[in-house]
Parts: C-alpha cells; sequence; structure tokens
C-alpha cells in the first residue's frame, strides 16, 4: 500500500481533532493487523470506490478519548458512549475521508464515499471488504487512543 495514498488520512484525522475539539492525537508506529477485532469501543467505518482503487477505511476511539472529544465539540459529557457518541463518530469518520479525498484528489486519485457505518462495544470487529492488507496506526493522547484501519487494494 502506498505511503502516499495513507498519510492524508492520518493528516486529516490529526487536523479534524485539532481543528474540532483543540485537542493533538500523536501519532505511533504504523504496523500490519491480521484479525478483525477493533482495538478501541467504537469505530466509524467508511467504504471509498474509485477509478482506481477501492477500500475502506475505519477509526476507533477508547471510549474516555471519545468522550473527551464530544466535551471539547460540544460541551456534552456523557458518562458512556451513546447514541449522540455514535452520531459523532461518524462525523469524525465523515470528516477525516472528506479532508482526505481533498487531498488525495490533488495527487490523481478520485473515489466515491458511502455513508460511514458506527459499531460499538468491547471487542467489536470491524470487516473491511477489500482484499488488501490492513494497516493498523495508533494515536495517543492523555486521554486514552484513538486508530485508524486502513484497507485498500489497487483495481
Amino acid at each position: 500500500m502506498n505511503v502516499e495514498f495513507i498519510n492524508p488520512f492520518l493528516v486529516s484525522l490529526v487536523n479534524v481533532i485539532s481543528t474540532m475539539a483543540t485537542m493533538d492525537l500523536k501519532p505511533g508506529k504504523p504496523q500490519l493487523k491480521n484479525h478483525d477485532i477493533a482495538k478501541g469501543d467504537v469505530s466509524g467505518l467508511i467504504g471509498m470506490v474509485g477509478p482506481k482503487t477501492k477500500g475502506s477505511l475505519s477509526i476507533t476511539f477508547e471510549a474516555p478519548l471519545i468522550l473527551e472529544i464530544m466535551h471539547k465539540m460540544l460541551g456534552e459529557k456523557p458518562n458512556s458512549i451513546n447514541e449522540e457518541i455514535t452520531d459523532l463518530v461518524g462525523e469524525i469518520t465523515n470528516m477525516v475521508t472528506g479532508g482526505a479525498k481533498n487531498l488525495l484528489s490533488d495527487k490523481g486519485y478520485d473515489f466515491d464515499m458511502a455513508t460511514p457505518v458506527v459499531v460499538s462495544g468491547k471487542n467489536h470487529t470491524i470487516s473491511h471488504k477489500s482484499k488488501g492488507k490492513k494497516i493498523l496506526m495508533p494515536f495517543t493522547h492523555p486521554n486514552g487512543m484513538a486508530f485508524i484501519e486502513i484497507c485498500f487494494e489497487d483495481i
């Protein structure tokens, strides 16, 4: 998988959280992932298809981190993951993918985005429909971890 293709998603996540929640996520070391179990408590998954590629992206948050993001963005602080939190994760997934789409269009990549699906719960699974390798990128913050998974195949 091409780093030129992955980096816009990572940059976009950091930008969205920094701009919307005034919080800084620190990127960790990317790794290959060979199972479907999510690393966090709530995930947004979005599919993308274009003339040159198809794949999906997921963004997973640990509960304490997404609760703090909700507090910073909307002034609300629920005690647990609820419908407002899952809506927020869907919106963040849309914003990150849209930001990456803009950055990638400058490099000649074009794709359409599906509507995000949000899944929550301990040990929930993320099913990427592409046959490509899954890249997992961790991000740290004092309130918890976030993870991006990217899975793309060239057509």
